[in-house]
């Protein structure tokens, strides 16, 4: 096994892989195999790439990020390639990306972009209809899926490369590090259901209903929560929503890091919230980032 394992600096809770530029090496015949449209167009090939990426790694890969990702003490994991040469291009991170979601689960189908994952630009200049791309608006921390009705286990974000870009940190929070957990996951409110919507960018004609909090199988609580998508139906729910809104924002135990290029941010999304800082204004300011969201195989 070649790849490193250790803490992230600012949080034990967080795991940080990285791979050599060695070993990167020994994927590019067996990822050339395999082009964009046809992971696009042919599933099955995401599984035989995945499982190239497993083999340099003597099989061990999977194992890891299974456990970690599954494991309430940690559940997050940052991959960071060695990637400075050239012949890593975006290509090669869509792909590596691709393999690492398919280690541990099924990726859900992208309204977005109409694929199994999305890849999106924030820039200087925008007129979308979600926060997700407000360059200049911090993203306050939520998880995925809180719209759909497919289930969401977990959330990959590959940044892709960035331009002019001061600002804009990662910011994370672990559910059981939020000093207002037990009081708002316990409120009899938190355990209604909400009714989640969507802006016309989701390209999601429905509407789901689900609590913001839940419990795993082990009694633990967990969320599903966005603050720009629910649809309080109440004065009781709608003060509700502000309080979670207030609490998260305010809590003193958030993990801010930066991401460096071609890493990938992996987290269970049940129990880890993610967000991120407002930019440093820039007329050339140019961010890509892709995302990949699915289950875990049973």
């Amino acid at each position: 096994m070649s790849f490193s394992i250790s803490d992230h600096q600012s949080s034990k809770r967080v795991k940080v892989i990285k791979f050599q530029e060695k070993d990167l090496d020994r994927l590019i015949f067996p990822f050339k195999k395999h082009t964009i449209l046809s992971l696009e167009y042919k599933p099955f090939s995401r599984f035989s790439l995945a499982r190239s990426l497993d083999e340099v790694f003597e099989n061990k890969l999977s194992q890891t990020l299974v456990k970690i990702l599954n494991d309430r003490e940690t559940g997050t994991v940052i991959v960071e390639p060695e990637i400075g040469n050239k012949k890593f291009d975006k290509d090669f991170l869509v792909k590596l990306s691709t393999g690492l979601a398919h280690l541990v689960g099924n990726p859900n189908f992208d309204s977005m972009t109409d694929k199994y994952y999305a890849r999106f630009f924030v820039k200087h200049q925008d007129s979308s209809d979600s926060y997700l791309r407000k360059a200049y608006t911090k993203l306050d921390l939520h998880t995925d899926g809180t719209y759909v009705k497919e289930k969401t286990d977990w959330l990959i974000m590959t940044k892709m490369e960035e331009q002019n870009v001061s600002g804009g940190e990662s910011v994370i929070l672990h559910l059981d590090d939020w000093e207002h957990l037990d009081q708002l996951s316990n409120d009899p409110v938190g355990q209604q259901n909400f009714t989640w919507g969507s802006p016309k960018s989701k390209n999601v004609d429905y509407k789901v209903e689900h609590p913001v909090f839940s419990k795993d199988k082990n009694g633990k609580p967990t969320i599903s929560y966005i603050d720009q998508f629910p649809e309080p139906k109440n004065m009781e729910q709608g003060l509700f929503l502000q309080r979670l809104s207030d609490a998260l924002e305010e809590s003193k135990n958030k993990v801010i890091f930066p991401l460096p290029v071609g890493s990938t941010i992996f987290s269970n999304n049940y129990f880890w919230l993610h967000g991120r800082k407002a930019f440093n204004e820039h007329s050339g300011l140019s961010r890509e980032l892709l995302r990949i969201r699915g289950t875990f195989f049973n």
